[in-house]
């Protein structure tokens, strides 16, 4: 019997990561220290269904190539472990370093519904001294008591100005809360914060405004992507925007930013659970987003953010193809023979007279409507409007997700799906009309878990 090499199973992405077995959800103490990315992220150890909540842990020198290490947070007598977040204590303002090694430092929810004695809902921590290897969990947990019944998923920064810790905090409803702290052990409230239609998993982060580093504004975000862009003073997060969205996908959730990226790269870095994706008789079940940078820039609907796939990508390209300035109608397929699993497209289109454009990807429509300005991939539409008659589209191709970015992120749509297996040809296409291939780049790619 020839035995399968490890994530090569039918439906196993080779890009975005996956557990090695077993259900994974929400990504959870994203941190980056001494030249490595961590993600922990919501774990069963012993099931293909959700359940036994373990912090899992994985990292990577570059978001894309994944090792899996052994589980570093597992349930106690507080509970289970559910989401949260992690930081470098580089100050140790909380006094846990013991060597020469900054100590890191991360907070959970311990799941109190889940305890072998049933009890309510309250945030931990633990630290490691050894780079994320080992985990030891503070003595006199819990560090933030019950405030509401489900109350979850402290994301915790470091705010300069006011040289404190903040934790942004889901209690109930659409309702979160802001908690400061010197020392991440002892917290006091410092204002509410309502988003509406929003729950879980919330993240708080500053971004500059097109690049400006004199001028920056506040992102509030929830775990269904709808935020706020506004102001935040250390206290009081104050709203300047409605809700707004730039994921428009089926399956992308709990998306989380990492902490602690050098000012000499200085990007904000993202990456979301695909919640609701299928992948029958695999060993595991679930898997994260590709990871994005986001960006704040000014649009003539006001300072808006955008999602666009980490430029890393390209350490797994491979044969490209590529085209300039070509005819695109309904009768010629310029990627006819091109047949594979994994891509990275990356097109600008003028959109001519066309109806519509868009491509076919192992028989699944990335179509977008000219006369309504619509983007639809796999049942999701969302609005995009050309710029100067054009569309540019980034389409990440994996064996069970497609990710579309739409004009330089300015849309993302994450979904999964079951490919049809017989099926792996592509297709670009324009329809009711003539439209213009202003540049074509296919770029095929290899397995990240074989590069």
């Amino acid at each position: 019997m020839i035995k399968k090499r490890p994530y090569q199973e039918t439906y196993r992405p080779q890009f975005h990561f996956t557990a090695k077995k077993n259900w994974l959800n929400d990504p959870n103490g994203l941190i980056y220290y001494n030249g490595e990315y961590h993600m922990f992220f919501q774990h069963n150890p012993s099931g293909i269904d959700w359940g036994n909540m373990t912090w899992g842990h994985a990292v990577s020198p570059d978001m894309v190539h994944w090792e899996q290490l052994p589980h570093a947070i597992e349930p106690d007598e507080l509970g289970t472990i559910f989401s949260g977040s992690g930081v470098v204590d580089w100050d140790n303002t909380s006094g846990f370093q013991a060597g020469e090694e900054s100590v890191l430092v991360v907070f959970y929810t311990s799941a109190g519904e889940f305890a072998p004695k049933e009890t309510v809902y309250t945030q931990s921590i633990a630290y490691s001294n050894d780079s994320g290897r080992t985990w030891t969990k503070y003595e006199n947990n819990p560090v933030l008591s019950n405030l509401a019944k489900g109350n979850r998923d402290p994301k915790v920064i470091w705010h300069n100005p006011t040289k404190k810790w903040v934790m942004a905090l889901y209690l109930e409803n659409n309702d979160f809360a802001l908690f400061g702290s010197s020392d991440l052990k002892s917290w006091t409230k410092l204002s509410d914060v309502h988003l509406p239609d929003s729950s879980e998993c919330p993240d708080l982060f500053e971004l500059p405004v097109d690049g400006n580093l004199d001028h920056t504004k506040w992102v509030f975000w929830g775990a269904n992507g709808r935020h706020f862009i506004g102001t935040f003073d250390g206290e009081h997060f104050t709203a300047e925007s409605d809700v707004l969205r730039t994921e428009h996908g089926a399956n992308c959730y709990a998306a989380q930013t990492w902490s602690d990226i050098p000012s000499s790269d200085n990007r904000r870095l993202q990456i979301a659970w695909m919640s609701g994706g299928k992948y029958p008789d695999m060993p595991f079940n679930q898997q994260m987003a590709f990871p994005c940078e986001l960006t704040l820039r000014t649009t003539a609907d006001g300072i808006r953010m955008f999602r666009k796939p980490v430029r890393e990508i390209e350490t797994i390209h491979e044969r490209r193809h590529t085209w300039n300035d070509e005819r695109l109608t309904s009768v010629t397929n310029l990627l006819d023979g091109i047949e594979g699993e994994l891509f990275d497209i990356r097109a600008e289109i003028e959109l001519g007279n066309a109806r519509a454009v868009g491509f076919t990807v192992q028989g699944e429509d990335i179509h977008f409507d000219i006369d309504t300005q619509t983007l639809t991939c796999l049942e999701k539409s969302a609005l995009l409007q050309p710029i100067d008659g054009r569309i540019e589209l980034q389409i990440l191709i994996d064996r069970s997700s497609i990710e579309v970015f739409g004009n330089d992120g300015r849309l993302s749509m994450s979904s999964c799906f079951l490919p049809d297996m017989t099926n792996k040809s592509l297709r670009i296409f324009a329809s009711g009309g003539e439209a213009r291939i202003i540049s074509l780049d296919v770029f095929e790619l290899q397995s990240a878990w074989s590069a």
